[in-house]
C-alpha cells in the first residue's frame, strides 16, 4: 500500500509540473513550503524533511525515514504603472517627425500562476541516503494587455525551467554530512515584442520561441555543532543553455512586406533562431538553532551571479536581404548586477502535532535604471512569510504558507534606434509591484 501510495504522489507532483510549470519572477524560491514559512531562512541548515534535496543535499543525512514531499505556491501579483510617457520619432530625407505612442498601461501584467515542487528521499543506511527532487527553480511571465504603450521593448514574456535532481548525500560522522545532486534542466522560453511601423503608423510584431536541455549540480556541507546548532552551505551551479527554435515577424507594413525601391522582397516569414542564456550560480549560507523544546531560530543569506547576463541576443538564420539588416540580429541589454538575499526566522511549536512559522527577508533586485524593461520591471524587494505545520500523525505533516511582497517603486527609462536610424521609440513609467504567495505541501513518512 506505501509502494502504491509513493506512485502515486510522484505522479501528481509530475503531472502539475507539465501543466503549471510558470511563476512570476525569473528567480524562484518556491522550492520548499515549510521553507516558504519562515522566509527560506535556514534553507540551507534546516534539513526538516524531503525539501532538503533542493535546498542542501548534505541535510539528506539527517532524515530518518523514506519520505516524500510535494506540494505548490500560487502566486499573485499585482502591478500599477503610472507616470508614463512614450514617443516614435520617424526620420527621412525630408526632416523628422514625432508623435506620442498611443496605448494604456492597465499593469497587472503577470497572470495567476503556480509552482510545483515534488521531492523523494529514501536514508540508505546509517551513512547513505538517496533522493530525487523534480522543482522549478526559474520562472517568468509577464503578459500585457493588448495595444499596451511599452509595446515596443516586450509585451510578452515567459520563461520555464524545470530541473529534475538525482542526489546522493554521506553522513562522516555524527557532526559532519556532504551531499551532491546532478540537475537536469529543461528550459522553454517565448519573448514578444511589437515594431514600429516604418512606412506608416501600422505595427508589426516579432515572436521568438526556444528550448534547450542542460545540466548542472548542486553540492552542499552540513555541520552540525551538537544537538541543538547546525550550519549549512549549499552551491547551485550555473547553467548553460543554448535555446533553439525561431523567429516569426510578421504585419503588414508598407515597407518591411512590400516590394519597395531598396527592400526587394518582404521581410515578414519564420527564420531559424538561436539564443545563449546562462542562468546563475548561488551560494546559500544559514544556521538554525533549536532555542529550547518550544523555539527554533533560523538565519540565512545568499549570493547570486546574475553579472551573468549581460543582454539577451537572439541569432537568426535564413533571413532574405530584406529581414536581415533589421532582424538578423536581435538584442536586449541587461546589465545586470550581482546581489545578496537575506532573510531571518522562528518556528514555534505549540504541542507535537502543529508548529507555527514566521519570516522577514530582503532581496536586492539584479535589474539598473538605464536597462530595465518592462519584461522584469522589478525592484529591491522585502517578504514578510507566516507558515503553519499540522502533523496528525508521525507520518504525515501538510505545511501552509502565506508571503505578501512588496517592492520598491522602479522606474523605467527605455529608448532605442530602429531600422538604421529611421525610427526612434523611447518608454518611461514607474512601476508599483507587489505580490501574495500561498503554498501547501504534504509529507508522507514511510
Amino acid at each position: 500500500m506505501k509502494t502504491t501510495w509513493l506512485k502515486t504522489a510522484i505522479a501528481v507532483a509530475v503531472g502539475a509540473l507539465s501543466t503549471q510549470a510558470m511563476a512570476a519572477g525569473f528567480a524562484l524560491n518556491e522550492q520548499s513550503i515549510s521553507g516558504m514559512g519562515t522566509s527560506f531562512a535556514g534553507r540551507s541548515s534546516s534539513a526538516e524533511d524531503a525539501t532538503t534535496v533542493f535546498g542542501n543535499p548534505a541535510g539528506m543525512s539527517r532524515l530518518k525515514r523514506e519520505q516524500v514531499s510535494f506540494g505548490a505556491a500560487a502566486i499573485i501579483a499585482k502591478t500599477d504603472i503610472k507616470d508614463t510617457s512614450a514617443s516614435v520619432t520617424r526620420s527621412s530625407q525630408l526632416g523628422s517627425q514625432t508623435s506620442p505612442t498611443s496605448g494604456s498601461n492597465d499593469g497587472d501584467m503577470v497572470p495567476f500562476t503556480a509552482v510545483p515542487m515534488g521531492y523523494y528521499v529514501n536514508p540508505i543506511d546509517d551513512k547513505w541516503a538517496f533522493g530525487i527532487g523534480v522543482y522549478v527553480p526559474f520562472g517568468l511571465i509577464t503578459d500585457y494587455e493588448g495595444g499596451f504603450q511599452g509595446r515596443y521593448f516586450g509585451d510578452y514574456s515567459e520563461v520555464q525551467v524545470i530541473t529534475a535532481q538525482p542526489t546522493v548525500s554521506y553522513r562522516f560522522n555524527d557532526e559532519l554530512s556532504v551531499g551532491l545532486g546532478l540537475t537536469i534542466n529543461r528550459i522553454d522560453g517565448q519573448l514578444e515584442s511589437a515594431v514600429p511601423g516604418i512606412g506608416g503608423t501600422t505595427d508589426s510584431r516579432v515572436k521568438i520561441k526556444g528550448d534547450d536541455t542542460a545540466l548542472g549540480f548542486n553540492v552542499g556541507v552540513l555541520y552540525e555543532f551538537g544537538p541543538q546548532t547546525r550550519a549549512g552551505i549549499a552551491y547551485h551551479s550555473s547553467v548553460d543553455y543554448k535555446l533553439e527554435g525561431d523567429t516569426r515577424i510578421s504585419g503588414n507594413d508598407p515597407i518591411l512586406g512590400s516590394a519597395v525601391p531598396g527592400m526587394s522582397v518582404s521581410a515578414y516569414g519564420k527564420y531559424d533562431a538561436s539564443l545563449d542564456l546562462e542562468t546563475p550560480e548561488s551560494v546559500d549560507i544559514s544556521v538554525t538553532h533549536e532555542l529550547n523544546a518550544d523555539w527554533t531560530l533560523y538565519a540565512g543569506a545568499m549570493w547570486t551571479r546574475w553579472s551573468r547576463l549581460e543582454e539577451i541576443t537572439v541569432q537568426n538564420e535564413g533571413l532574405n536581404s530584406a529581414a536581415a539588416t533589421q532582424f538578423g540580429t536581435i538584442t536586449e541589454e541587461q546589465d545586470w548586477h550581482d546581489t545578496w538575499s537575506y532573510a531571518i526566522g522562528a518556528a514555534y511549536k505549540l504541542n507535537p502535532q502543529w508548529t507555527l512559522r514566521a519570516g522577514l527577508a530582503l532581496d536586492q533586485s539584479p535589474t539598473n535604471n538605464t536597462h530595465r524593461s518592462p519584461r522584469i520591471p522589478t525592484g529591491d524587494r522585502k517578504a514578510i512569510s507566516l507558515g503553519l505545520g499540522w502533523s496528525p500523525t508521525e507520518d504525515v505533516t501538510v505545511d501552509l504558507a502565506y508571503s505578501y511582497l512588496m517592492e520598491e517603486d522602479v522606474d523605467i527609462e527605455q529608448s532605442k534606434i530602429y531600422a538604421e536610424g529611421a525610427v526612434a521609440e523611447s518608454y518611461n513609467a514607474t512601476y508599483e509591484n507587489s505580490a501574495h504567495g500561498l503554498g501547501a505541501q504534504l509529507t508522507y513518512r514511510f
